[in-house]
C-alpha cells in the first residue's frame, strides 16, 4: 500500500443567500484554489454549478477538527497581512572637500620691465610685450600673443608666442616653433612635454 501525505488548506462557509455566496466569490475564488471549502448549510444547484465552474473542491456538512493554527475567514473581508520591512540604512555621503579657486583674469597689458607672479592660475586677456614677465605657479591662458618671458609650473598653459619669446615650462624651455601662429596647449604627460594646437579660433569676447 502506498499513501501520500499533504497539507491542506480549508475553508468554512455557512451557507446563507446564492446572492450573498457568489458576490463573495466572484471577489475572492481565485485565492481559494489550492483551499478544501467546506459548506454548511444546504447547497442548491445555483451553488453547486457555481463552484464547479470555477474549479474549486469542495464538501457539503463534513466536521474537521480545527488545528490550533487556523484562522478563521470573515466572509466580508480578507485581510492580506503585510509584514512591515525595515528600511534599509543609508550610509551618509561624505561632502565633497570645499576647495577654493584660485583662478584670477586679467585683463591687462603686461609691459616691458613688468613682472607678474602668481601662485595659483591665470587667465590674461591681453598680451605680453618684449621684456615683460610672468612667473605663475599654476595654470596658464594667454589670449593674445606672448613676445616676453613665461616661467609656468602647472598642469598646463595655453598661448601664441613670437619668436622672440622665451617660454619656460617645469623648467624646461620650450621651441617658440611649436607655438606661433595659433593659440597651443603646452602640458606635461607622463614627465614629457606635449603641444597640442588648437583647431578651431577661440573667440574670447
Amino acid at each position: 500500500m502506498t499513501t501520500k501525505q499533504a497539507s491542506i488548506k480549508i475553508l468554512d462557509v455557512t451557507l446563507s443567500t446564492n446572492e450573498n455566496f457568489i458576490a463573495y466569490f466572484n471577489k475572492n475564488h481565485i485565492i481559494f484554489k489550492n483551499h478544501l471549502i467546506v459548506l454548511h448549510g444546504e447547497i442548491n444547484d445555483v451553488i453547486e454549478s457555481y463552484l464547479k465552474d470555477k474549479e474549486l473542491n469542495f464538501v457539503v456538512n463534513v466536521a474537521f477538527k480545527k488545528a490550533s493554527f487556523q484562522k478563521e475567514i470573515s466572509d466580508e473581508k480578507i485581510k492580506e497581512k503585510v509584514i512591515p520591512q525595515e528600511a534599509p540604512k543609508l550610509e551618509p555621503i561624505p561632502e565633497a572637500p570645499k576647495t577654493k579657486t584660485t583662478l584670477k583674469v586679467l585683463d591687462k597689458l603686461i609691459r616691458s620691465g613688468q613682472e607678474l607672479k602668481l601662485a595659483g592660475d591665470l587667465l590674461l586677456l591681453n598680451r605680453v610685450n618684449s621684456g615683460g614677465t610672468i612667473n605663475i605657479e599654476g595654470n596658464l591662458i594667454i589670449t593674445e600673443i606672448v613676445e616676453g618671458s613665461i616661467r609656468c609650473n602647472g598642469d598646463f598653459m595655453m598661448l601664441k608666442a613670437s619668436p622672440k619669446a622665451n617660454i619656460v615650462f617645469h623648467e624646461v624651455e620650450v621651441d617658440n616653433t611649436y607655438l606661433s601662429e595659433r593659440l597651443n596647449r603646452v602640458e606635461l604627460k607622463n614627465n614629457e612635454i606635449t603641444i597640442t594646437p588648437v583647431l578651431k579660433e577661440t573667440n574670447w569676447g
